[in-house]
């Protein structure tokens, strides 16, 4: 062999022998240090001050990693336990990920934790540490980078010293019952400036971002979602260059607006829902081309949607819902390919067909509800494969239910409400085996319905209110039929007994039976149903004593039957309701004294049309929370409860109609959102003298006081305060059936302040006064009332004059000008126009009655 092959092998061999040697000793264990010993008995004291509890830890992957640490045999070293990591040079632990672990117990000062200082990872998410607060013992893990306690229970206020933890790069403190105010944020952010991830989701900041916090130049991820967050936001955050999520929802009291951004954003989570974001999207949103999910529910924005969006081409999830966008929906919507989660609801979009979604064929939800769309469901969304939730309610929709929606086996949520559908409803809609809520309230369907035929054992929520349907029970007892929450069945012909097929409906919280044919008794099966919320059974026959529901319930409403009897004490203990409706039925007696204790959660009380007697007790309570109180035409005598004064939200008053004896109810005034008070047709009586204070019923825009015993002038000082019968309403007018007759009063030329009076379209007659304002007002306010003559109208009257002169003043009418002699009822119309006053001598007084229900009707959505 040549001497230099010689060589070559024997130098190749030494090498193969090196390169064995360095192997075995960097895989021996002596060359890979064990865990400490003071780390690995820290860690065990740690493990034993904690209890393993499975509900400790919501996740469903959640297994407690510290069963398995043990310190003798084979797993004696730390190092090797799981959850734990070391450094491969030191041995020292750096990082401890004990997330959803099943732990349960407190951590507090004294804890083994926080002899761990070498630790650079720490991850105790989803365990429960019992409300136990963050000790400020923290500050000794001074290298740690990343820390996350989410969802583990902590409470109280992150320690201050939490900004000596210099180093950190990423926090999550979410979802917790913390508050970070001392430290506040801008002391957190100025000390933590190499931050890379902020979450807070949940903590209570209950201060403005500051400005500082647009310096993080590294930030990537930000979540301040429901802190708490005031003033306005900076709009330099939109801008960090690294930044790829934003979360700030549920901060109502958040302002702010969207800037001009910038290309080579790098945004693919922004999520703004539930704040007061308003403005514009700006047109330059289409260099957000990274963006995939996109929340601005629930805000204040509007104008036209820019078609930029439409390039936003990795969006799969987009939320514009509950703004005020108006115009099209963007042609450009057709481009966004990747969206599955589309919701454009509750909007003032102009009228458009919905055939755009059919080129959005990996869409799973659809919220269309409320956005101006006509013609029918397009049979082309029978393509889209993967859809589960179609919301279409609210809009014009006409024609039937297209075929394929029976056989889209996917469905969960079936929405299709308030539109003008009709035709039969497809037995097999009732069929779907994954459908949780089907709503196809308010339509034209007609024929009838079997509800033996729903086989979805997920189906909660069922509703077929107002339509031409008639609803059937289950025929056969070995059918079950799914465990309702919501069933609104009202106006279903349902007749003869109450329907027995809602026996064992045990689940039952919100139903609506109202407006149909039941008779007889109330079974004390259903009344004894725990989780009722909501219970309508308005406009029926129903007979017998009133029933009480559960203590759960916070809408009872029963309006428009045949009960009998007195209001039994037990309707007392009804501490969470929050409407009340027993109008129109023939209840009578006394009212339990205790009824007052309803008030501190009660919005509305509703009485009205039945024969109960004697006072209305004196009890509202100190919290009194009621809105709108109805208790006319009744019986009552006596005195308006001076209680009634500790309702200072009260909005409408009703007593007309009863006999109750007292004087004017001046001590009313002072309510800051009385709108409508009416005591008509009662035994009241006296002098109403003037009004102590300007801002007495300031807010009043109906008063009726007619059909009583007062005697003297109404002082004039009532109509100065009497502001918000001047009030603009731009909506479409409340009632125009409701017209005013006879002739105009010559008292109200004497009111010199009334700016604007239009009695418009009413069928006034006779002469129009003259003087004082009445000269300033043109043709317009007195239009379209073929009886009136005189200026500035170009018909003359009759006698000659062009109008009424106005009443001469003596030194009694200058400060009370109007009469008592004749009916006053002093109402502002909300008619679309700005109104003074308007007084009908002639008026019939049940012209307003609409209105008031409006009112009542309001606290009932």
């Amino acid at each position: 062999m040549p001497s230099s092959v010689r060589f070559l092998t024997v130098r190749m061999f030494s090498l193969l022998l090196l390169f064995i040697h360095l192997r075995a000793c960097h895989s021996s264990p002596f060359m890979h240090p064990l865990c400490h010993e003071e780390e690995s008995h820290a860690l065990m004291q740690f493990k034993q001050s904690l209890a393993i509890n499975e509900s400790a830890s919501s996740d469903p992957s959640a297994y407690p990693k510290v069963a398995s640490w043990k310190v003798d045999g084979e797993s004696r070293d730390c190092c090797s336990w799981d959850g734990v990591e070391c450094d491969r040079d030191s041995g020292h632990v750096i990082g401890l990920d004990l997330s959803s672990s099943c732990l349960f117990g407190s951590i507090d000062s004294n804890s083994s934790l926080f002899h761990l200082v070498h630790l650079r990872r720490l991850n105790l998410a989803g365990n429960n540490f019992n409300n136990s607060e963050i000790p400020s013992e923290i500050r000794n893990l001074r290298r740690l980078l990343d820390l996350n306690l989410s969802r583990s229970s902590f409470s109280g206020q992150i320690p201050a010293e939490i900004v000596e933890l210099s180093k950190l790069v990423s926090i999550d403190l979410g979802f917790n019952s913390l508050k970070l105010q001392k430290p506040g944020l801008q002391h957190l952010v100025e000390a933590l400036t190499n931050l890379e991830v902020l979450r807070l989701t949940g903590v209570d900041i209950s201060a403005k971002v500051p400005q500082i916090m647009a310096n993080l130049s590294s930030l990537s991820s930000l979540s301040l979602r429901d802190c708490g967050l005031q003033g306005e936001f900076p709009m330099g955050i939109f801008q960090l260059p690294n930044l790829r999520s934003l979360s700030i929802r549920f901060n109502p009291y958040l302002m702010g607006y969207l800037p001009e951004f910038q290309s080579g954003s790098q945004l693919e989570t922004l999520l703004l829902e539930g704040t007061n974001f308003s403005g514009q999207l700006p047109e330059s949103i289409t260099n957000l081309k990274s963006l995939k999910e996109f929340n601005a529910k629930k805000c204040y924005f509007s104008g036209v949607i820019p078609s930029s969006l439409g390039n936003l081409t990795k969006l799969n999830y987009l939320d514009l819902s509950y703004n005020s966008f108006s115009g099209k929906i963007p042609s450009t919507f057709v481009n966004l390919l990747q969206l599955t989660y589309l919701s454009l609801s509750s909007n003032n979009f102009s009228s458009g067909t919905l055939h755009w979604l059919c080129y959005l064929t990996n869409l799973n939800t659809i919220g269309l509800n409320q956005t101006n769309s006509y013609g029918e469901i397009p049979s082309c969304l029978g393509n889209l494969t993967q859809l589960a939730v179609l919301k279409l309610n609210q809009n014009k929709l006409a024609g039937q239910i297209p075929s394929w929606i029976g056989n889209h086996t996917l469905f969960t949520s079936l929405v299709l409400g308030f539109n003008r559908l009709h035709g039969l409803i497809p037995e097999s809609i009732f069929r779907l085996p994954n459908l949780e809520v089907l709503d196809l309230r308010d339509n034209l369907f007609r024929g009838t319905v079997n509800a033996g035929l729903l086989r979805s054992r997920s189906l909660v929520s069922f509703q077929l209110n107002d339509n031409n349907l008639s609803v059937i029970g289950n025929s056969n007892d070995s059918v079950a039929l799914p465990k309702f929450r919501i069933l609104g069945l009202a106006g279903c012909n349902l007749s003869g007994e109450f329907p027995s097929f809602l026996h064992g409906q045990n689940h039952l919280e919100y139903v609506d039976l109202g407006q149909n044919k039941i008779e007889g008794h109330i079974p004390k099966w259903f009344m004894n149903l725990g989780n009722l919320r909501s219970l309508r059974l308005s406009g029926n026959k129903l007979e017998g004593a009133l029933p009480i529901p559960p203590r759960s319930t916070i809408i009872y409403q029963v309006s428009d039957n045949r009960l009998t009897g007195e209001i039994p004490q037990a309707i007392c203990n009804l501490t969470s309701l929050v409407i009340l409706e027993l109008s129109n039925n023939n209840l009578n007696s006394k009212l339990p004294q205790c009824l007052g204790n309803i008030s501190s959660s009660a919005s509305v009380l509703d009485l009205r049309n039945n024969s109960f007697s004697g006072d209305i007790p004196d009890a509202f309570s100190s919290d009194c929370t009621l809105r709108a109180i109805d208790f006319s035409q009744n019986q009552f005598e006596g005195k308006i409860p001076r209680s009634l004064a500790n309702c200072n939200k009260l909005e409408i008053l009703n007593i007309e109609e009863n006999k109750i004896n007292d004087v004017f109810p001046s001590w009313l005034g002072i309510f800051p959102k009385l709108r409508v008070l009416i005591l008509r047709s009662n035994r009241l009586h006296g002098v109403i003298g003037k009004p102590r204070a300007n801002f007495e019923f300031q807010r009043l825009q109906i008063v009726d006081l007619s059909g009583n015993c007062f005697r003297g002038k109404l002082p004039l000082e009532y109509f100065r305060n009497w502001t918000a019968m001047k009030t603009i309403y731009k909506e479409r007018p409340l009632y125009m059936q409701n017209k005013l007759s006879g002739e105009i009063p010559v008292q109200l030329a004497q009111l010199n302040f009334l700016e604007v009076l239009n009695v418009s379209h009413n069928v006034l007659s006779g002469p129009i006064p003259r003087g004082n304002q009445f000269d300033t007002f043109d043709r317009t306010s007195f239009d379209a009332n073929p009886g009136l003559c005189g200026k500035p109208l170009s018909r003359k009257c009759g006698n000659g004059e062009d109008s009424l002169p106005a009443v001469k003043r003596d030194e009694g009418s200058a400060a009370y000008p109007l009469e008592f002699g004749w009916k006053v009822v002093v109402t502002g119309y909300a008619s679309g126009l700005v109104m003074g006053v308007i007084l009908g001598c002639v008026m019939d007084t049940r012209k307003y009655e609409w209105l008031v229900k409006n009112y009542f009707a309001r606290w009932q959505r």
